[in-house]
């Protein structure tokens, strides 16, 4: 995967009914949305649907994939290896994550990164949960001072854990991009 990835973390498994709008809301936000299964969706995301008027000159119709994580389902490894390296997520977080969704762009432009984040708060309007974003060291100054910051952690790697209003702040900072 060539392109920034954020995770979701959930304090519990997305319903069904929560599953259901998610779905309808790619469908929506997307040129292409091909459900590989119940909660995994390969997408072609308008980056217009996201309020995004500026994409560099690339096209607007950005690949991405959405894939809820978690026992019940599926990808239960992918979860278990993404957060075996995290630590005791529960101090950061007030909880412990037992399930997580995961927005990967498969594009590496200015456009992706916003389109990443942007997604990602949008499917945070519809899951809840906690974003969890890699940093550059030269990125925790700027974060910290965000709204919706919930943490900034700098082990096992530096990262921001931050709320959907977080995410959105976070894009209008002068040279904004995702590290991963």
């Amino acid at each position: 995967m060539s392109g920034p990835v954020l995770t979701i973390e959930l304090a519990q498994a997305v319903p069904p009914t929560v599953i259901q709008r998610l779905r309808e809301f790619l469908i929506r936000s997307s040129a292409h949305c091909e459900e590989k299964r119940v909660g995994e969706y390969d997408l072609n995301v308008h980056a217009e649907s996201l309020g995004i008027t500026d994409t560099g000159g690339v096209d607007g119709r950005r690949p991405i994939m959405v894939s809820v994580t978690g026992p019940g389902m599926g990808d239960e490894a992918a979860f278990e290896a993404e957060h075996a390296d995290q630590g005791d997520q529960e101090l950061r977080l007030s909880f412990t994550p037992t399930h997580a969704v995961a927005v990967i762009a498969f594009c590496n432009s200015t456009v992706d990164h916003v389109v990443t984040v942007l997604l990602t708060a949008a499917i945070m309007d519809l899951t809840g949960g906690v974003a969890n974003a890699e940093l550059g060291e030269d990125q925790v100054p700027t974060v910290t001072e965000l709204p919706g910051i919930i943490a900034v952690t700098a082990d096992p790697w530096p990262a921001a854990y931050g709320s959907a209003e977080f995410l959105r702040a976070w894009t209008e900072q002068p040279g904004f991009r995702l590290v991963k």
